[in-house]
């Protein structure tokens, strides 16, 4: 059985920031780190590539799995908020926050992540906010510097190769089990142990480790989940988020997006007083496919090179849904409907506003005659078939909102895409420094459930490096 002094399970941007922070301070020190997808020069998506139109569920989706999780083919939108991407600020005050993102932003420009940055407190912003409020919908404050698909992979590519020479990676490799241990015998959590070390069975075999760090992302939300039910670590999950896609002209949010890019936008509809918010904006973007566990829906990126840009502007529109007792399974209800979608459409299901306000469906002739080409080829369908009247309500009442601010975004030929879901990861309690309910276990990241961006989830990948550096030098 090999010995780590360090174990990370996942090779997304909370695991690469802890590994980073841990040996660019203690080159000494034995780390290896598992990874359950492919390393970043061999992932591929038969899509991205050209290959194929539609979603072919590969085994391994290779846009959610691998070194650089599932922001690997993301558009490598950064953005310097504690305002959202994340929950550190339960952990930490925002300011701390903040200066932890600025640490992640010096390293990835040290492998390259230069790029423009944008604003909400520029004038031009402040015009578009104080607009939007005459309509109730709210600006969050951000600063978003943006590299695009190709650039943000460049990056990744970088860190891969420094990081690779320096600790002990294994792409491919699954973990199965975790088992807290205490002088080579296995312990349970709520019999008052303190383990001294942990071992990891995995698809490459046993590995003991001091410390332990599950940065598992996005993709792992579910084994995360029954590795804390094994390990007796109660969890908190009480939220899915489930919307759509909208693509439209760019010339649409043009004024919007030539100013900060990205705008988060939030409304309270007035019909159901639930929250449906934009998310992820893409100006001159692509509509994505992507593949959790088998379940395909869909998501947007951009490209920094003009030449590589399309015609449109796509974002979602996610309505947030918090969930009572004795109902305990968000992710599964966000699944369930994803799967309409996929059982109707074979896949992502797009519909044409103005097909969907006339109850009728979108069909391959009335497609051919819009005036908004898709960027991602879709089944045309029917959305009210797969979405809750409740969901469709609050994202139709958006649009009409929208279409205050950003004239044009409620035209018959806007494309919505269905269904965009946003499963949020079991949530541990945790110290102030990430560390679990077991003694030198700690988890980061999206897979943790406190964080939701790129940002935010190399901020706690950092985070939990000092930590366990302070840790290591005081011997405690």
């Amino acid at each position: 059985m090999k010995k780590a002094d360090v174990a990370i399970i996942g090779a997304g941007l909370s695991g690469i920031f802890a590994a980073y922070g841990l040996i660019s301070a203690r080159p000494d020190l034995h780390i290896v780190l598992f990874e359950e997808g492919e390393p970043i020069a061999s992932r591929s998506c038969p899509i991205i590539r050209g290959d194929v139109s539609k979603c072919i569920h590969c085994k391994k989706c290779a846009v959610m799995h691998g070194f650089g999780g599932a922001g690997a083919f993301s558009d490598g939108k950064f953005n310097f908020t504690a305002e959202f991407g994340g929950w550190l600020t339960d952990y930490m005050p925002a300011s701390q926050v903040m200066k932890l993102i600025e640490d992640v932003d010096a390293v990835n420009v040290r492998f390259g992540a230069n790029g423009p940055i944008y604003s909400t407190e520029t004038p031009e912003s402040e015009v578009i906010r104080r607009r939007a409020l005459s309509y109730d919908i709210h600006l969050l404050n951000a600063r978003c510097k943006h590299l695009g698909t190709e650039k943000n992979f460049q990056v990744l590519m970088n860190l891969y190769e420094w990081i690779d020479k320096r600790i002990e990676l294994h792409c491919n490799t699954t973990v199965s089990s975790i088992t807290p241990m205490i002088n080579g015998k296995p312990v349970l959590h709520d019999e008052g142990n303190v383990p001294d070390s942990y071992v990891l069975e995995t698809s490459k075999g046993q590995c003991a480790c001091d410390i332990l760090i599950a940065a598992p992302g996005r993709s792992g939300s579910e084994w995360f989940s029954n590795i804390c039910r094994s390990l007796r670590l109660p969890v908190l999950n009480n939220r899915v988020d489930l919307g759509v896609r909208v693509e439209l002209p760019a010339l649409v949010f043009k004024d919007i997006t030539d100013a900060m890019y990205e705008a988060k936008l939030k409304y309270m509809t007035r019909v159901y007083k639930d929250i449906v918010r934009t998310f992820c904006m893409n100006p001159y973007g692509y509509v994505v496919a992507e593949n959790t566990d088998g379940i395909v829906t869909v998501n947007g990126h951009s490209y920094d090179d003009p030449n590589l840009r399309s015609e449109n502007t796509n974002f979602a529109l996610l309505v947030s849904n918090r969930f009572t007792e004795p109902f305990k399974e968000p992710n599964r209800y966000g699944r369930h409907i994803a799967s309409l979608s996929n059982m109707l459409g074979g896949g992502v299901m797009v519909q044409r506003l103005g097909d969907l306000r006339d109850g009728r469906r979108t069909n391959e002739h009335r497609m051919s005659k819009s005036f908004v080409k898709p960027t991602l080829d879709a089944t045309p369908g029917d959305l009210s078939l797969v979405l809750p009247k409740r969901h469709l309500d609050n994202i139709l009442e958006m649009i009409n909102v929208l279409d205050k601010l950003a004239p044009g975004t409620a035209n018959a030929d806007t494309l919505l895409y269905g269904v965009e879901v946003k499963f949020y990861s079991a949530r541990l309690q945790l110290s102030n420094t990430l560390e679990t309910g077991l003694r030198n276990f700690f988890a980061i990241g999206d897979g943790a459930g406190i964080t939701r961006g790129l940002s935010q989830a190399g901020a706690s990948g950092l985070l939990v490096a000092r930590s366990v550096l302070e840790r290591l030098d005081s011997g405690k």
